[in-house]
């Protein structure tokens, strides 16, 4: 993560928890969005999550786009998250159709008549933020901090490595 990056995460880090009269060293738990979403958004924000809670000695709790639209909601329905190019990452939610996470057209994901969650579809019942912090609390109160948290890929990197062969060095 670049200076930069790192300075203006850790200032709105800071803000968020100044609005909440909370000081760093007082937080019991770290919950991260882990995606699906933009591939280096993904990258740095758990990158920090872990290493802010490395630093407290606390556990950082990875929460899924999909877990935290899925917050508050009951009966079936598929919780959708926009993936440009008319395409969507998608997961059921009580519910067969995409019972794992997938990238899927707009049109195969509108065609199915379930209730839709998300992009295309109605709000979620919280900010994805909040939704996001409220189950890594859960997690947290019911001793279920699992593994460290890990970026939830759907689709392969945009960059990729070059094709041209690297230069030589003439000493």
């Amino acid at each position: 993560m670049a200076k930069g990056q790192a300075e203006r995460l850790m200032g709105l880090v800071e803000e968020v928890l100044a609005q909440a009269d909370t000081p760093l060293q007082s937080l019991d738990a770290v919950a991260v969005g882990t995606g699906p979403g933009n591939f280096t958004g993904i990258r740095i924000s758990i990158s920090a999550a872990r290493g802010l809670a490395l630093g407290l000695g606390v556990p950082a709790i990875g929460v899924t786009r999909f877990e935290a639209l899925e917050y508050g909601t009951s009966g079936p329905a598929l919780l959708c998250v926009d993936a440009r190019r008319d395409m969507v990452f998608v997961q059921g939610s009580r519910t067969d159709t995409f019972a794992q996470p997938a990238l899927a057209p707009i049109a195969e994901v509108m065609a199915s008549g379930l209730p839709i969650i998300g992009a295309h579809g109605t709000p979620p019942s919280l900010p994805v933020a909040e939704a996001t912090a409220r189950v890594g609390l859960g997690r947290w109160r019911a001793g279920d901090t699992g593994a460290p948290p890990r970026p939830l890929y759907l689709r392969a990197a945009d960059a990729a490595p070059a094709r041209d062969a690297p230069p030589v060095i003439v000493s």
